[in-house]
């Protein structure tokens, strides 16, 4: 796409974040012409000189991340200033403590702007003809020509970063959630046999490579939720995903999961919903390999979930996943429906949206207070930790699906 007027910048923001942002900074990285990564970043609720060179420098550290990028582009969402004609005033000191930071990271400030709900305007233009006061209508940036070509390809933006909808509510059943306990009953018997380990993911792969979940009948629900009920069996299922079987398996081999079982051992029994796959051959890492090796098993856990192995995830396998998520999660309440949460939340994460991510960990926390995994990645997110996939062009999701503007 091409853009020629700030009123595109500006349009185009609100789309690569999903949402139209709110007492916000935006920073969006530039590589020569065209458009790079998009941050956003809660203002500081303070604006004491301390404070804003801190929050500063850490801006600075996110952009870092883009090694290509030679210039950068600053958006200021926030609704404070403009009924007084201030708006300008309250956001120069924290423009002016951004631009040695930028400077000193080789990135060129090509432009910033302020934006309020009803008007925006330029951090540098001073001429009221141009510029008048207080600003801008917001309606330039809505009707703008990119804005417009973004709704025609299906974009859309959330006025907040509420994922849930009305029909994401879980059906409250108990008959499934007793034969779903009967199962998680079932499987808690087996979680430590590598045939059954092996076969579970078996069928999680074909759930993620071939059915659609808008198919699954109760059964298949059933098993699926149950499943995620075994928090190394959830693990696995997110480290399929990210980074396939081999790794899944080797990850749980080296954590010691498995008990000795003999070869004749009873398979699971996989509803016909499922459409599993064919067993891989060859995946799972032999018993008695060295100890450095079972470290590295152990280790690639840890990576995947914070997104620094593999080099590339398997994106596709991860939209599959959030998709299967979405769908189990309004089988019924709980555990299960807070396993679902806590996953969706990561992939946001990963995906580089800590706003949506933290949404999710807190609907997940609501679902099961304490629900470990949940508070573990809900720290990562009020951290402000990014995810390591996110940090690099070549391995960060790409909403639009890798064109550039």
């Amino acid at each position: 796409m091409t853009i020629s007027r700030p009123e595109d910048i500006l349009g185009f923001i609100p789309h690569a974040l999903g949402l139209w942002p709110k007492e916000s900074l935006v920073a969006v990285t530039l590589r020569g012409q065209t458009l790079g990564a998009t941050l956003r970043v809660d203002l500081p609720p303070e604006r004491s000189e301390r404070v804003l060179a801190a929050y500063s420098r850490r801006i600075g550290e996110y952009l870092e991340a883009d090694h290509d990028a030679d210039g950068v582009l600053l958006a200021f969402f926030s609704d404070n200033g403009w009924d007084d004609g201030g708006a300008l005033a309250h956001g120069l000191p924290l423009l002016e403590a951004l631009e040695p930071v930028l400077a000193h990271g080789g990135l060129a400030l090509r432009d910033a702007w302020f934006i309020g709900s009803d008007h925006w305007r330029s951090a540098f233009c001073t001429d009221l003809e141009c510029c008048p006061l207080p600003g801008r209508p917001v309606d330039q940036i809505l009707d703008s020509r990119l804005n417009a070509e973004m709704v025609f390809r299906g974009s859309s933006v959330r006025e907040s970063p509420g994922l849930l909808e009305p029909a994401d509510q879980p059906v409250l059943d108990p008959e499934f959630m007793g034969a779903e306990d009967a199962m998680l009953g079932e499987l808690l018997l087996r979680w430590r046999r590598r045939k059954s380990f092996e076969e579970m993911l078996d069928a999680w792969t074909g759930v993620l490579d071939s059915c659609r979940p808008d198919e699954f009948d109760g059964e298949a629900a059933v098993f699926l939720r149950a499943s995620l009920r075994v928090p190394a069996w959830r693990d696995a299922v997110v480290v399929l995903a990210a980074a396939g079987k081999a790794v899944a398996c080797g990850g749980a081999e080296a954590f010691g999961f498995f008990e000795h079982e003999d070869d004749d051992a009873d398979s699971l029994a996989i509803p016909p919903g499922l459409c599993p796959a064919a067993p891989t051959a060859g995946t799972a890492p032999v018993a008695g390999k060295s100890t450095e090796a079972a470290d590295l098993s152990v280790m690639r856990y840890g990576d995947v979930l914070l997104g620094l192995y593999p080099e590339n995830p398997d994106w596709k396998r991860l939209t599959s996943l959030d998709q299967v998520l979405a769908v189990l999660s309004r089988h019924g309440g709980g555990e299960a429906r807070a396993a679902t949460l806590t996953i969706r939340g990561w992939i946001q994460w990963c995906r580089g949206s800590g706003s949506f991510a933290h949404e999710l960990l807190s609907q997940a926390d609501a679902e099961q207070q304490g629900y470990r995994l949940a508070e573990l990645l809900a720290e990562l997110v009020t951290r402000g930790t990014l995810c390591g996939w996110a940090k690099s062009k070549s391995s960060a999701w790409r909403k639009f699906g890798g064109a550039a503007a």
